[in-house]
């Protein structure tokens, strides 16, 4: 692949040098420092490190969704640095899922709507959006509660659907930002249970920025961060 060339293949994604930093003179604060980092396809990788350690800003970067200060991301072997915009916009919606920890629903649609929105905004016709959001709300156990708004749904059942919004794009890269904060043990149990298996029966590779030391326990592997730097 581009770049170093001394990471193990296959690599997915990988940095070299990276770095982000936000302020300007004194008040400048380094939120990634220097990370080289490898991540394997299908691998189900955690980042684990207290608050401001670096770990969500981490996520951003590898996902395309902030541009570093300094140093390089690469997603199979390709610079994204040299993507164009219209590209990067591609790279978000064919290759890359993210799930957020505050679930991120649209409250007026139902949970299968929701689910179809990516493909919707994608162009895909309405019967194969219908097939697919179908397909994912079946892998993460909704089918029965498919025609239910957010405001009926647990908080479980709304991570379950935005899991399957990330999926019905059938995406390389899952990456999830504290999936399981604000949910209690056993709902955050039944998340880490569904990536586990996403990671293993999809061959999607899992990244997760998380506190909960259940779902860094079944990850493949786990990387701290501390001030930035990946130890």
């Amino acid at each position: 692949m581009t770049g170093k060339g001394s990471y193990p293949e296959p690599t997915i994604i990988s940095t070299e040098n990276l770095s982000r930093s936000f302020g300007w003179g004194d008040g400048t604060v380094t939120a990634v420092n220097d990370v080289d980092l490898a991540v394997s396809t299908g691998e189900f990788l955690a980042l684990v490190g207290r608050s401001g350690s670096g770990k969500t800003t981490l996520l951003n970067l590898m996902a395309g969704l902030d541009q570093p200060t300094s140093g390089k991301v690469w997603f199979q072997g390709k610079h994204l640095g040299s993507f164009s915009e219209s590209e990067m916009v591609q790279l978000r919606r064919r290759n890359i899922g993210f799930i957020f920890q505050s679930f991120g629903l649209i409250p007026l649609l139902s949970a299968h709507e929701n689910v179809e929105l990516p493909l919707h905004i994608s162009g895909v016709p309405w019967r194969e959006r219908r097939r697919r959001a179908a397909e994912v709300l079946e892998l993460v156990g909704l089918s029965s509660r498919a025609d239910h708004r957010p405001y009926e749904l647990s908080g479980g059942e709304q991570q379950r659907v935005a899991i399957a919004r990330a999926l019905v794009s059938n995406p390389e890269v899952l990456f999830a930002d504290e999936p399981t904060g604000e949910l209690d043990t056993a709902t955050g149990m039944s998340i880490a249970n569904i990536l586990r298996d996403v990671s293993r029966d999809q061959g999607v590779t899992v990244i997760v920025a998380t506190h909960d030391l259940t779902l860094s326990g079944m990850s493949d592997r786990v990387l701290q961060m501390v001030d930035g730097a990946v130890l």
